[in-house]
């Protein structure tokens, strides 16, 4: 609820739907959601990379840099995770709606979040991508030294060490990435995107 009462909604003359029409595809958001390390992020560029090739018009919204700017006022309190993601849900519509496939790479570690997320967007033009992979293996990884930090208890509420992850019930796609490398992980994401007809073949 918006504590603002003296505003207005002022619509466009140009839609969703003539934004998709001049970018000759569909918009959606891609939710990439997983812990630390499990490679959302690696999987998100990747991806932008060859739809970028295939003249389809992306962008790729990071949790880590998105708080360098958006949401750097915000800590890692439970409470601030949550207005964390319904700020990314917030510019993630506004990207749908100007046309774009929206390629979100955050940790969102809790399914309520994700859920208020979905709720912001019609049917179909949010898809939950679960990117599974061991703790065991995230810990190996490390690729930022988190993982260490937070075993030696230098940050404190990391996810999957002192903070919950709340698997996703029924995510609209899994990608194992302990069990596949990253071009595969790629491939079964555009061959999900093809055949739900976002892109053409």
């Amino acid at each position: 609820m918006s504590k603002s009462t003296d505003i207005c909604w002022h619509d466009s003359k140009v839609n969703k739907e003539d934004r998709r029409t001049l970018n000759g595809h569909k918009s959606c958001v891609l939710w990439f959601t997983g812990l630390s390390g499990s490679g959302k992020s690696t999987l998100a560029t990747e991806l932008e990379k060859e739809l970028y090739q295939r003249r389809i018009r992306t962008y790729v919204l990071d949790g880590d840099n998105l708080r360098y700017g958006l949401n750097r006022d915000l800590g890692f309190s439970r409470e601030e995770r949550t207005e964390n993601i319904r700020r990314i849900g917030e510019l993630s519509k506004l990207f749908v709606d100007a046309g774009l496939i929206t390629l979100c790479a955050i940790i969102s570690p809790f399914r309520g979040d994700r859920d208020q997320v979905r709720c912001l967007f019609e049917p179909g033009e949010f898809i939950e991508i679960y990117v599974k992979c061991p703790l065991s293996e995230c810990e190996r990884r490390d690729p930022k030294g988190l993982y260490q930090k937070a075993r030696a208890g230098q940050i404190q509420n990391f996810t999957g060490i002192s903070a919950p992850y709340e698997v996703p019930d029924q995510p609209d796609m899994i990608i194992e990435t302990d069990k596949q490398s990253v071009s595969q992980s790629v491939e079964q994401l555009l061959t999900y995107l093809r055949e739900h007809n976002y892109i053409g073949t």
